[in-house]
């Protein structure tokens, strides 16, 4: 069997379906022997009884963490990998970004509720990192929104399709979050003895349209470790993109190493699995070894 790892997994920590225990069922029946749990803006995964289970089953766990950032032009999200998670200035720090998730949460409430859609503000509230995708889903999934769905939409909307049609930037529900920058954030992962690693880039080009030229700008600007080049991108309308050759050779040009990430939140039936096990994307060895000795050398 090819050795697989996966370095970009979420959980019901932040926005995840599975557990982070059940994570760890899930890497192991996919033959996924290194792993990194990089929740949004939390580290609360990251138990003792967690790192005894995966010893169980001989999974090897890098601890990670994606924090939600944002320059001048749109969102973008910064991992940080091999953290001393017991850091209390860092947790407090990600305690604060957190916090401004529920400020957010009730300000864009009060906007969707102007616009005649039902939220569940309440059990929301209790997600500690609440993100614009529990919302949308939220809204999505509740039968009370069918007709009003289906007089803006047409049909019923996934949540990406609402999200962008009605919660971003210049749509009726917007509502500025205050967060930190990227380069904030790599300095307070960088803080807690981590690597800084750039999540997807491919993502920043197809959802946002920013240039190359601009993803250097902002690489120059953060100064990351690494690049998260190994990653398959699906669109909004389900299209799936494999752009890792060029992301690499970007990371190269750039002294950047890279890593590997499924970005798993819940089996779709479309999106990359735990490890890309439902896709024909493979590292080899040598690969595997550069990423791990990258991530956890001091």
């Amino acid at each position: 069997m090819k050795k697989r790892i996966d370095l970009h997994i979420h959980t019901t920590e932040s926005d995840g379906a599975f557990t982070p225990k059940e994570i760890i069922d899930e890497a192991y029946n996919n033959g996924v022997f290194t792993i990194s749990i990089a929740d949004h803006d939390t580290v609360s995964a990251y138990t003792d009884e967690l790192f005894e289970y995966a010893k169980t089953k001989n999974i090897k766990i890098i601890e990670g963490v994606e924090i939600s950032t944002k320059n001048s032009k749109v969102g973008i999200h910064v991992l940080g990998y091999n953290i001393d998670i017991n850091d209390s200035v860092f947790k407090e720090r990600l305690s604060k970004i957190r916090n401004a998730r529920h400020d957010y949460l009730h300000n864009v409430s009060k906007k969707l509720d102007d616009l005649g859609y039902i939220l569940n503000v309440e059990e929301l509230d209790k997600i500690d990192a609440v993100t614009k995708a529990h919302i949308a889903l939220d809204v999505v999934n509740n039968d009370k929104n069918k007709d009003e769905l289906l007089r803006v939409f047409g049909h019923i909307p996934g949540k990406g399709e609402f999200i962008e049609t009605i919660m971003n930037e210049n749509c009726p529900a917007y509502v500025k979050k205050e967060t930190v920058t990227p380069k904030e954030a790599a300095e307070i992962i960088r803080e807690a003895g981590g690597k800084v690693v750039l999540a997807h880039p491919v993502a920043y080009a197809h959802e946002d349209n920013l240039t190359d030229e601009e993803i250097s700008n902002l690489v120059k600007e953060m100064q990351p470790d690494g690049l998260e080049a190994n990653y398959l991108y699906v669109d909004r309308d389900n299209n799936k993109f494999d752009e890792t050759k060029k992301w690499n050779e970007f990371a190269k040009q750039h002294n950047l190493f890279v890593t590997a990430g499924s970005d798993f939140h819940n089996k779709d039936g479309i999106r990359p699995e735990i490890g890309f096990v439902n896709t024909n994307f493979v590292l080899d060895e040598k690969t595997i070894n550069e990423i791990i000795n990258n991530l956890t050398k001091n």
